[in-house]
């Protein structure tokens, strides 16, 4: 018999150990959520998993079984074929299935015959999963933070990104949710993740951070998007200080442009976006939006946009919260080079910077 090796739990120490984890479920199964890092090889496709089950069903369990081995054999000797060819001796594979075995136990006999140090996950994407929730949802983070606030189009996501270059811990929520936050927000091109492959993302990029240095976080409503924090994230960034950054309203309606120039390309999604506004605007200031958006006065909508609907809006969440204000910043303009000048202030002003030296 093989010697195939069960793991029991799925922390980022344990899947570190192995060369690769392979998730063997359907590319639906793995789209939805999946161990990150993991490749999908699937022993099973979307129709095959389908026909399979349809058989177990409405026919018989053996033939279910004798057909979905056939198709197993097939797919795996494909992978041995591609993905897995120029695999050496000594590689270390973990695989997991859905959760009892079956799919991922098929595919770790024949890895294992050929003599590669085979293993699986006991219980599969499930036992995952639990640990996942129970991070997110169930315990506290120890972790702590400094959320960067400022209204609309102030430069924030871009600031994450200077700090970060200098060795500041930082989360960008929005690249995490694939979602800039806003009836805006969304790219035309990319879709956001389900909410369990962002708490996926999320979680491998908490588990990565230093729990002994604070995190810098762009402050956020609860959802981004379709996608809402989980508490145990939402706890500490509710309880958080932050540092605001400002800059004038002609200089962000301009930033504004630079950064959703892909919703600005798409007329239907800009004006899909406009339709979602809150409904206490009137029909008449909406329709002016919508006048600005068809003469390619985007600018001048920016503008009204920020100034009649979510400068006032960021006020008001702003005075619902009442985080500590450690410090305000406010710039000229919103050019890089302005960027990158405030995140020097950013990090003097949270001590961030002094504590990225001394642990580079």
């Amino acid at each position: 018999m093989p010697d195939i090796q069960v793991i029991h739990d799925a922390e980022p120490a344990t899947l570190a150990g192995f060369n690769a984890v392979i998730d063997v479920r359907s590319p639906g199964e793995f789209a939805e959520d999946h161990i990150p890092g993991a490749i999908n090889l699937p022993v099973l496709d979307n129709n095959e998993r389908a026909q399979v089950g349809t058989i177990y069903v409405q026919d018989s369990r053996f033939r279910a079984r004798r057909v979905g081995a056939a198709l197993i054999a097939r797919n795996v000797a494909g992978h041995l074929d591609t993905a897995l060819a120029d695999k050496p001796a000594a590689f270390r594979p973990l695989l997991y299935c859905w959760r009892g075995g079956m799919r991922s136990g098929a595919m770790a006999t024949i890895l294992s015959q050929i003599g590669w140090r085979t293993a699986v996950l006991a219980g599969g994407y499930k036992t995952y999963r639990r640990r996942v929730t129970t991070k997110l949802y169930n315990e506290d983070l120890p972790l702590a933070c400094v959320l960067l606030g400022g209204p609309t189009g102030s430069g924030k996501t871009e600031l994450l990104a200077h700090l970060a270059s200098r060795g500041v811990q930082t989360l960008d929520l929005e690249a995490i949710a694939a979602h800039r936050g806003s009836v805006f927000g969304g790219f035309t091109q990319r879709a956001q993740p389900s909410q369990k492959l962002f708490e996926s993302r999320l979680l491998a990029a908490l588990d990565a951070f230093d729990p002994a240095r604070p995190i810098l976080i762009e402050a956020e409503s609860s959802k981004i998007g379709d996608r809402m924090i989980p508490p145990a994230l939402w706890k500490i960034m509710a309880a958080a200080p932050r540092i605001d950054v400002t800059a004038p309203l002609a200089e962000r309606a301009r930033y504004l442009v630079r950064a959703y120039a892909d919703m600005i390309a798409d007329s239907e999604a800009l004006d899909a976006a406009l339709a979602k506004l809150p409904v206490q605007i009137c029909k008449e200031t909406r329709s002016a939006w919508r006048a600005l958006a068809a003469q390619g006065e985007f600018e001048a909508l920016a503008a009204d946009l920020l100034a009649k609907h979510y400068d006032s809006a960021y006020d008001r969440a702003t005075r619902r919260q009442r985080r500590k204000l450690l410090g305000a910043i406010h710039l000229a303009g919103l050019a890089p080079s302005d960027l990158s000048g405030a995140a020097d202030q950013v990090g003097a002003i949270a001590g961030f910077l002094d504590l990225a030296k001394q642990v580079s």
